[in-house]
């Protein structure tokens, strides 16, 4: 007969959730092997967690996706032709303040906040969140690129300047939602922001 393995003592999903609270609060460098091994399913041995994951790096890639998979979807409709480009853009910066002060998790972005300098060992990991920073950036280029070839914007409009002062807002959103502000001021902010658009936007259109 067959030998059964040894069951699981945790849910491995549920664990890299748990995961993702750790390093959204901590951050990638300041969350230690201990602080994961004791807070995934209730503490888990380290047998088991290397079995489970291989390592941290790797459980932290994990992580990322399973976060831009859920609350980082905020962004996904920048990518959505069916929106006029000014409407994407103000859609995705109104759901990413609602999302990073809800309650329920971390406030804040995991992907901006996890690590903004990070020793050489861990370059490798930084390179992961920049990838993930400038697919982002690039879905705002690509909704000015767009606004601009519709004759949305006017003809005299730096694109990249003007994406990259909204994502560079989006990404100053986190700071302030770790400092505590709320939904109802990062939303009246995200107000203030499309007034960027609005400067180069032609009368008539979107």
């Amino acid at each position: 007969m067959a030998q059964m393995g040894r069951p699981r003592t945790f849910d491995r999903d549920e664990a890299i959730r748990q995961a993702m609270a750790l390093f959204w609060q901590h951050g990638y460098e300041s969350t230690s092997l201990a602080m994961l091994k004791s807070n995934l399913g209730n503490g888990i041995t380290a047998p088991s967690f290397y079995a489970a994951f291989g390592s941290k790096d790797a459980l932290f890639e994990e992580v990322v996706e399973c976060y831009m998979a859920t609350y980082g979807q905020v962004n996904d409709c920048l990518w959505d032709d069916t929106l006029a480009p000014r409407d994407a853009i103000e859609r995705a910066l109104r759901a990413s303040a609602r999302m990073q002060t809800e309650q329920g998790h971390p406030s804040g972005c995991l992907i901006a906040l996890s690590v903004n300098t990070c020793s050489p060992a861990n370059e490798h990991i930084r390179k992961i969140l920049t990838a993930q920073r400038d697919r982002t950036r690039s879905g705002f280029l690509r909704c000015v690129t767009r606004a601009k070839e519709r004759g949305h914007l006017a003809s005299g409009t730096d694109v990249r300047a003007l994406a990259v002062t909204l994502h560079s807002f989006e990404i100053g959103l986190s700071t302030e939602a770790r400092d505590g502000a709320t939904g109802d001021e990062l939303n009246a902010a995200v107000s203030s922001a499309m007034k960027a658009w609005d400067a180069h936007a032609l009368s008539g259109v979107d």
